[in-house]
């Protein structure tokens, strides 16, 4: 598929969400649309395998009887074999095609009232997985898509009309699942998810981090690398930054952990629409700095945008958390920032590579901050770069951020890179933009380490420790620009020819005055 067909593919299923819109705000009707892409992304996967092993009898899945008993033993072997592959099981009555087709009368049924119908087949796509090992990554997954709401219509009527609607233009879509090496819905389904971060506000930041961000932070902690073996995001949203791992190299297993109940949902629909086997990820849902659910994960690339300076507990029990003892002092009440680094590092295997997302306080905050800072590297010297971005480049905030990179095995123990790409962006609307340019720059400079006037500084340990460990870029990386020097001479020059310009023009204009009779302004 070429990019244009994905343009226009990204712009029909815009379309589509706007439909069910009305009063709803984005992250509402998202939560619909993001749903039904999701059920009709099951209901296609499912009826591509069903076919696959109904070959030999030269049957299509759809073909089969459901109320026969021919066709329920078809149902009963195809339901073990999908179990174990796919993690869930439809019937062909279930499937997404049939169901906008009932919707829209096309079917063989004269009711087009099918809202019901669409209630009963999400419960049981999640009731076919109790008691195996898919459960929990299908649990409670479609509770968001409330179907009887009054947001998508005053009456049932009224209601079934707009779901009808928008499964009668998804269904005209082909997602092409059929071609394994394209990801088509995958692509869709992030570029929706950016789309309902631009029209959120400030909720934005809870679920989505942007593309060009997550793609420096995924390039850094996978440089050099083609396979990891687990890749850990504890904030992790609707999963589209350690997803990004996974296009860049192989990832045998993903992590994740998310406090917000519909953002798990949209995480673990988020997986399942790449493709990624249910078997290959663990997203939780709690607290991760109160709940933390991955016992002692030891992750090979770990990477996080989690809530600028957001509040915790900072309870004196925490003192005696592994995650945070050997420390000797917690981050603040206030601003939970170094909390979610010293949980990171904990989580992070001895040959991993951490990177995540802060705002520039945890740069030169003293009081308790200060202390982990200077733990961090006089002690530890786990810090490997601090990388200073533009303002305004994530949803929900203008404030400038850093990227902090970790490693507990550093290649160059007695320096620290610092890049300040703050001015190298492009202003679109009223977000800053990252283009692929200075996604390049950041990453190539990081992987050179090099100085480069006006851009990045490699400092030595020891000047670090000059500044005490305060980390604020501008002590590091010069960027002042020296103004030319002014030639009063040349200055003085222009002015005198200005003033005897003016004094030509004052006497014209003096002359016209005197022909009209009438006074000079002057």
């Amino acid at each position: 598929m070429s990019e244009d067909q994905k343009r226009q593919l990204n712009q029909q299923l815009w379309n589509i969400a706007n439909t069910l819109r009305g009063k709803m705000d984005a992250d509402e009707f998202r939560d619909y649309i993001l749903g039904f892409i999701f059920y009709k992304y099951l209901s296609e996967k499912m009826e591509l395998y069903a076919n696959g092993i109904l070959k030999e009898d030269k049957i299509k899945y759809l073909d089969i009887t459901e109320n026969t008993k021919q066709g329920q033993e078809y149902l009963e072997a195809i339901k073990e074999e999908s179990l174990e592959k796919l993690g869930y099981f439809l019937k062909p009555s279930e499937l997404f095609s049939q169901v906008a087709k009932r919707g829209n009368g096309n079917g063989k049924h004269e009711n087009n009232f099918i809202i019901e119908d669409i209630q009963k087949i999400l419960i049981n796509i999640q009731n076919s997985t109790m008691g195996t090992a898919s459960e929990e990554d299908f649990d409670h997954l479609f509770e968001d898509m409330d179907l009887n709401s009054t947001k998508l219509g005053r009456t049932a009527e009224q209601r079934n009309e707009v779901i009808s609607k928008v499964l009668s233009h998804l269904d005209k879509i082909d997602f092409q699942l059929e071609q394994s090496e394209i990801d088509v819905l995958g692509d869709a389904y992030e570029y929706l998810i950016g789309q309902f971060a631009s029209g959120a506000g400030k909720k934005a930041g809870e679920f989505y981090t942007p593309q060009q961000a997550s793609k420096i932070l995924a390039r850094i902690v996978t440089l050099g690398k083609s396979r990891i073996k687990s890749a850990y995001d504890p904030t992790c949203g609707s999963g589209s930054l350690i997803l990004r791992l996974g296009r860049i190299c192989d990832v045998m297993k993903f992590y994740g952990q998310e406090r917000n109940r519909t953002t798990y949902n949209l995480c673990r629909m988020n997986m399942i629409l790449h493709g990624i086997h249910h078997s290959r990820f663990d997203i939780k849902l709690e607290d991760t700095l109160v709940h933390p659910l991955h016992g002692k994960l030891d992750a090979e690339a770990v990477v996080a945008n989690p809530p600028f300076s957001a509040k915790w507990s900072a309870s004196p029990l925490f003192m005696t958390d592994e995650r945070f003892s050997e420390y000797g002092r917690l981050a603040p009440a206030s601003k939970a920032d170094y909390a979610f680094i010293q949980h990171m590092i904990y989580h992070l295997a001895e040959n991993g590579v951490m990177a995540v997302v802060m705002p520039h306080g945890v740069l030169f905050r003293g009081a308790a901050e200060g202390h982990i800072r200077k733990y961090l590297i006089e002690e530890k010297n786990y810090l490997d770069a601090v990388i200073g971005l533009p303002a305004n480049i994530f949803y929900g905030t203008s404030i400038p951020t850093c990227i902090l990179v970790f490693k507990k095995c550093r290649e160059q123990p007695d320096n620290i890179l610092f890049i300040d790409a703050s001015q190298h962006y492009e202003k679109v609307k009223t977000q800053n933009y990252l283009r692929d340019e200075d996604v390049d720059r950041i990453v190539d400079t990081y992987a050179k380490r090099i100085t480069v006037d006006k851009y990045s500084y490699v400092a030595s340990l020891d000047e670090v420790r000059e500044n005490d460990y305060n980390l604020n870029i501008p002590r590091y990386v010069d960027t002042f620009e020296e103004e030319e020097p002014v030639d009063i001479t040349a200055v003085a020059s222009e002015l005198k020819a200005l003033e005897t310009e003016m004094q030509s023009t004052d006497e014209t204009i003096a002359g016209f005055c005197k022909e009209l009779n009438i006074p000079t302004p002057f």
